[in-house]
């Protein structure tokens, strides 16, 4: 018997779409940390690569947000949409226990598709190759206009 999801159908249908989310993590300051990254749902989990878009840092894992994981797990992201008449605006917040996801594992084989289908972009992208973003999504609250 499979676990209910922690989204809504109307949740999900928000956030699979989406091209972005904004993920906060924490510095070792304390301070929270924000990125916009792209990403795939599988189930309650979300994927994030770590791509070839330029970065200050040669290796994906000393990134700062996979440092922040490393150290202290719990993460959000938000889903948002902005829109000049006000009822259509919306958002949708996730939280969760996140890490690094190295290729080779089922769950990061299984992201790569998806995510080429929804950026074209990973064409040409060795997303195949380098880790990912994980993130298994406990607690999700949302607010406003979630229709399409």
């Amino acid at each position: 018997m499979s676990t209910p999801s922690v989204l809504t159908p109307q949740q999900r249908a928000f956030v699979e779409p989406a091209r972005t989310a904004i993920l906060a993590t924490t510095a070792a300051s304390g301070r929270p940390r924000l990125v916009p990254v792209c990403f795939v749902l599988d189930g309650d989990v979300l994927l994030s690569p770590l791509d070839e878009k330029p970065k200050q840092v040669d290796d994906p894992r000393t990134l700062a947000r996979v440092l922040d994981v490393d150290a202290r797990r719990r993460v959000s992201l938000l889903v948002h949409r902005w829109d000049e008449d006000w009822s259509r605006l919306g958002w949708v917040r996730l939280r969760g226990d996140a890490g690094l996801l190295e290729p080779g594992s089922a769950l990061h084989a299984g992201a790569i598709g998806p995510l080429r289908a929804k950026y074209p972009q990973y064409a040409t992208h060795a997303i195949d190759r380098r880790p990912m973003i994980a993130v298994a999504l406990d607690r999700v609250t949302s607010w406003g206009n979630l229709e399409p």
